[in-house]
């Protein structure tokens, strides 16, 4: 284990059949072994597009996705991304140039897809940002990377997976009540939160056993 990785501000280890990932509190996980980031529902153009059809959405919405994953990029030193699932929004706009424009900065990186429902631009955009697509479940070890949280995992596999945009909500004194995403840890199968600014989050219901870590104030506590 990389003890450097302990630096970084506001991380949480945890670990699964073995293998060590580093959840960090810009909704992304990095797999020590495998040298990968992994993300989930980027979603990236999506502020473009509601613009595109007259809702007003603030410009910082889409910046903040690229500082943040900039800034994954140069504290992790990956050599794999994973997005497991709905990298880009919706139909081509010029946000997707940006992340062409990314592959090339960053070419040492592989970068890898797992399709999502959300994924439909055209093969040759795909090869344009230089990145390797699979269907899922893509395996890699013990652990099957999907978009769609898998309904049966087969034995001795653990699914990582997105779309859901997990969510829980913490309540205070004074009925005070806030709604926060997290990674949800189950006996088989760990959902990411949405990695892109613009996105909402769905409340999950844990199951006994189950880990929960929300992400606030720029730090990963866990609460289950």
């Amino acid at each position: 284990m990389n003890d450097n990785l302990s630096q970084i501000k506001g991380i949480q280890l945890h670990e699964i059949k073995g293998q060590h990932f580093w959840l960090h509190p810009f909704r992304a996980v990095y797999w020590e072994e495998e040298a990968a980031l992994l993300i989930a529902d980027l979603h990236l153009g999506k502020a473009q597009h509601f613009r595109k059809a007259g809702i007003a959405v603030p410009a910082s919405v889409g910046q903040e996705n690229w500082d943040r994953l900039i800034s994954l990029l140069w504290d992790f030193q990956p050599d794999r991304i994973l997005f497991l699932g709905d990298l880009f929004h919706s139909d081509y706009n010029s946000d997707w140039e940006e992340l062409v424009a990314l592959a090339r900065q960053f070419d040492h990186i592989s970068l890898e897809l797992v399709i999502g429902n959300h994924d439909i631009l055209t093969p040759e955009a795909y090869q344009a940002a230089r990145l390797r697509v699979h269907e899922e479940p893509y395996a890699v070890g013990p652990f099957l990377l999907s978009h769609h949280p898998m309904e049966e995992v087969p034995e001795g596999y653990c699914n990582l997976a997105g779309h859901i945009h997990p969510g829980v909500v913490l309540e205070g004194m004074g009925r005070q009540r806030m709604r926060l995403p997290c990674f949800w840890f189950g006996a088989q199968q760990v959902l990411l939160p949405a990695f892109g600014a613009f996105t909402g989050t769905a409340v999950i219901k844990p199951k006994a056993g189950d880990q929960v870590y929300v992400l606030a104030e720029e730090r990963v506590v866990q609460v289950f």
